[in-house]
């Protein structure tokens, strides 16, 4: 068993867990934030997909042990008092979401992309980037609208799907 200490949506939380529970499984089981979703344990999918120091990573590919230390947002740390961020209101408003499984690995990443991308976000760079993340209802297109609209919101796009 190891005792796990890290910063989560801006609070400092420790727990104790075995030695090879997944991230994704410390956030959902140790800390009861159920935003995250495990969708296949192999990395494939994306759903659970959080921000470790910064910068999107697949919680279900890192072990809670080697995130001790690191400062983690999990998409309930993105909202600010009350107010969605930017790229959870364009989904919103672009209907970039159908059943929500996604959603949660989809905004983590849009974010993450946004920040890296800043001004060269385009339609092309969203659609690469988003093939480590799976949808299966909606077929990508509002999805890179929101993303897009959002990173033009947020002062970085170049110019929004239609």
């Amino acid at each position: 068993m190891a005792k796990v200490t890290m910063t989560v949506n801006g609070r400092q939380v420790s727990g104790v867990c075995d030695d090879r529970t997944l991230l994704v499984h410390f956030i959902r089981e140790n800390l009861g934030l159920t935003g995250t979703h495990v969708g296949c344990d192999t990395s494939q999918c994306g759903a659970c997909v959080v921000h470790m120091d910064g910068q999107s990573v697949k919680s279900c590919s890192i072990l809670a042990a080697q995130a001790a230390g690191s400062a983690i947002t999990t998409i309930e740390g993105l909202a600010q008092n009350g107010e969605l961020h930017p790229v959870q209101a364009a989904f919103k408003a672009h209907h970039g979401l159908q059943c929500g499984f996604c959603t949660p690995g989809m905004v983590m990443t849009a974010v993450d992309m946004i920040r890296r991308h800043g001004s060269g976000l385009d339609e092309a760079t969203v659609r690469f980037e988003l093939e480590g993340n799976i949808c299966r209802c909606t077929g990508y297109h509002n999805i890179v609208k929101a993303i897009l609209a959002a990173a033009q919101e947020m002062g970085g796009a170049r110019q929004a799907a239609e």
